[in-house]
């Protein structure tokens, strides 16, 4: 006789509320549900429970959209009274918040729902006050305003995205996209925001702490980008020591060279982009392994597990077991 094992059960999805308003961008209206809505996010073997995205509005009904185009949204700001995450896409900095949306937005806090303000949403987040005393980020030509709007607020126009957990704020447009794609990481593991990545066709990781723009255009090469190309190789070799040497010959030129037009890329160091890359890797072998904390912390080039519990600690909060624990078990 054979039987069947009953089906895994998933998890109840996480209610998450984005507020549309009168004049929004539609694309600033679609990132989040393109991202946490996307059907990669549950498509895998983790169970992940995914979210139930609903648009909501301060006065629901008929929205006029930046585009040129109207939408109808059914929903009030009552949807925020039971959403685990609110998102707050854009606002216009020239308009008063309403109060009941700023009401309905400190409530939903103060019952423990993160708060999630993409691009000009910030301005709504820091005049909610669940920011307030701490760091934001917002789009980099609105920083002043908002710094001066707000001073309650700490404005940050270097970053792409600052996660206090609860609150959570992005740079601009783009940026929206890689801060949702953090959540899903956040929320749900490395693995599961890889696959939601690639069915967006979307680069998988760029730092909170990457620059917002590039401030001078790298030059168009004929032949491969030897940053790439770099890149690639010292992904190959996350599992050994990479000197700074080593790298600039993978690309092919000296070592001030590579650092600089590696800076112009990315906007990172290379110390800093290789960390960051060590760290991803040791999450998908904490996701997808049985290996010691020990052995993973050496595969991904972390050298000892004290090392790596020192960066799971200050960058994601958590241990490497906890991780293990939450988003792990996948074969």
């Amino acid at each position: 006789m054979t039987t069947t094992a009953p089906a895994a059960t998933r998890p109840r999805p996480e209610r998450v509320a984005v507020v549309a308003f009168d004049g929004i961008s539609p694309f600033h209206l679609a990132v989040p549900s393109l991202v946490l809505g996307s059907e990669a996010v549950v498509a895998g073997p983790e169970h992940a429970p995914g979210y139930d995205v609903v648009v909501c509005a301060p006065t629901p009904g008929r929205l006029a959209t930046s585009a040129g185009f109207a939408l109808h949204v059914d929903q009030g700001l009552e949807a925020l009274g039971d959403a685990g995450t609110v998102v707050l896409p854009s606002w216009h900095p020239d308009v008063a918040p309403p109060r009941a949306l700023l009401d309905a937005v400190r409530a939903a806090h103060e019952r423990g729902a993160r708060v999630v303000g993409l691009c000009l949403g910030a301005f709504l987040v820091a005049a909610s006050g669940v920011a307030d005393g701490r760091e934001v980020a917002t789009h980099w030509h609105a920083a002043d305003r908002l710094a001066r709007d707000q001073p309650g607020v700490t404005v940050r126009s270097d970053v792409l995205w600052v996660d206090h957990g609860d609150v959570v704020t992005s740079a601009g447009t783009a940026a929206a996209l890689d801060c949702c794609l953090h959540l899903v990481r956040r929320d749900h593991g490395a693995r599961v925001a890889a696959r939601v990545a690639r069915a967006l066709v979307l680069a998988p990781h760029r730092t909170g702490g990457q620059a917002q723009f590039v401030p001078a255009p790298v030059p168009p090469q004929d032949a491969a980008d030897p940053v790439e190309v770099a890149m690639v190789w010292a992904r190959a070799h996350l599992d050994e020591p990479v000197s700074l040497d080593a790298w600039a010959r993978a690309a092919g030129t000296s070592r001030r060279t590579f650092t600089r037009r590696f800076a112009a890329r990315t906007g990172l160091s290379p110390v800093q982009w290789l960390l960051d890359q060590r760290v991803d890797r040791a999450r998908e072998l904490l996701e997808t392994t049985d290996l010691p904390v020990e052995r993973v912390a050496q595969a991904a080039g972390l050298g000892s597990a004290e090392s790596l519990r020192h960066h799971f600690r200050t960058r994601l909060g958590t241990s490497p077991s906890r991780y293990r624990v939450e988003f792990g078990g996948v074969r």
